[in-house]
């Protein structure tokens, strides 16, 4: 058998084969769901991407032979280690057949990479921070994953652990679907809070969408600023996320909370689009967009990915306002079958209750690795 030879990405070849590579690891997966490769190579491309603005990063490869079998980013996100302080190497994008030697070799370039750019651990999986994709799925592998979630074979989390990564923090999602009933407890709630009087939703406006995009940002920033791994978002990657939403955003299910007048929260629901990605196999082009549109109407569910109320306004039920807001909106759609809210982290008690006391438990299992250097 041929060695393991571990080389950056440095020509056009080698950067096609790093966005190819996961369409050879999971051939034959039913759930599986292919990312349009001009995004990924968007993504990373530090000239077209605005995170690279304040981040820099290296690709690797991992070659058995002539064959790429692994890839792997280091990562620094400036904006990361000057919020908290710290010196974060981030390790991400990875992929790798079922092979140790090749993924021992890929972490070990990472680890390297990032310990001479005077980091002093390495995180991960981050792809490329935390206001994107995040973590390994350890719980969940019998079903697909939702938008904007990640996905990986069973055994990626022994590749991690055999190279001496342990375990820093684990991330819930929760499904509910039409044969969950909300508690009566639950709903009395919502109703006794919304005849208060003092609390009203309004719907984002596609018309002035990226002012309804900056002040959810604003909210965003607020609600989460101690939150573990938050960074907030730049204007320009605020702007790179509204051209995404802007395509798929449905108005009844994005929408601010409002408290006497005065903005309190913020709710981002989107249709779950990965059964046309399927579709699409990575592709993007005219014939691509005909298929999304003939196909819509596969769209059977949402997912939550924002939901964040100011502290000031916890203790006045405006979660779950929010919460029965949505389900409320969800249902009356006949398309939608199931709502996917995440993700959580493993320690967000208030909001984790607040979910499981609507009769609803713990769906997928993400993990995020840490190891000191």
């Amino acid at each position: 058998m041929a060695s393991i030879e571990i080389i950056p990405v440095r020509r056009r070849a080698e950067m096609k084969a790093f966005i190819n590579l996961p369409w050879r690891i999971y051939k034959g997966d039913p759930n599986w769901v292919p990312p349009i490769k001009s995004d990924i190579a968007k993504l990373l491309n530090p000239k077209k991407h605005p995170f690279w603005k304040f981040s820099y990063r290296e690709l690797y490869l991992a070659k058995r032979g002539s064959e790429v079998v692994g890839r792997i980013a280091a990562i620094v996100d400036g904006n990361y280690n000057r919020y908290h302080k710290e010196k974060m190497g981030i390790w991400g994008f990875f992929e790798c057949t079922q092979d140790p030697e090749a993924a021992a070799g890929l972490f070990a370039a990472a680890e390297r990479w990032v310990r001479v750019k005077g980091m002093e651990f390495l995180r991960g999986p981050l792809n490329p921070s935390t206001n994107y994709e995040v973590g390994m799925l350890i719980q969940g592998f019998d079903s697909p994953p939702t938008l904007m979630m990640t996905y990986n074979p069973s055994y990626y989390p022994e590749l991690v652990h055999l190279r001496g990564f342990s375990k820093e923090k684990d991330l819930f999602t929760y499904l509910i679907t039409w044969d969950t009933q909300l508690p009566d407890r639950a709903l009395t709630l919502i109703e006794r809070v919304m005849q208060r009087g003092k609390i009203t939703i309004r719907q984002f406006d596609h018309r002035n969408l990226k002012n309804d995009l900056l002040m959810m940002n604003h909210i965003y920033n607020e609600c989460w600023a101690n939150n573990w791994g938050f960074v907030p978002m730049t204007e320009g990657e605020l702007n790179e996320t509204a051209k995404n939403i802007a395509r798929i955003l449905d108005t009844d299910l994005a929408f601010f909370l409002y408290y006497e007048d005065e903005p309190a929260g913020v709710c981002l629901t989107l249709p779950d689009i990965n059964p046309i990605l399927k579709r699409l196999n990575g592709r993007l082009g005219l014939f691509a967009l005909i298929k999304k549109h003939l196909y819509w109407s596969e769209i059977s569910g949402m997912r939550v990915l924002l939901l964040g109320v100011k502290d000031k306004y916890h203790r006045i039920g405006l979660p779950m306002v929010a919460f029965g807001h949505v389900y409320r909106a969800v249902k009356k759609k006949n398309q939608y079958k199931y709502l996917e809210l995440g993700w959580t982290l493993e320690d967000n008690n208030a909001a984790n209750r607040l979910i499981e006391a609507c009769g609803v438990k713990p769906y997928k299992r993400y993990r995020i690795y840490r190891k000191d250097l």
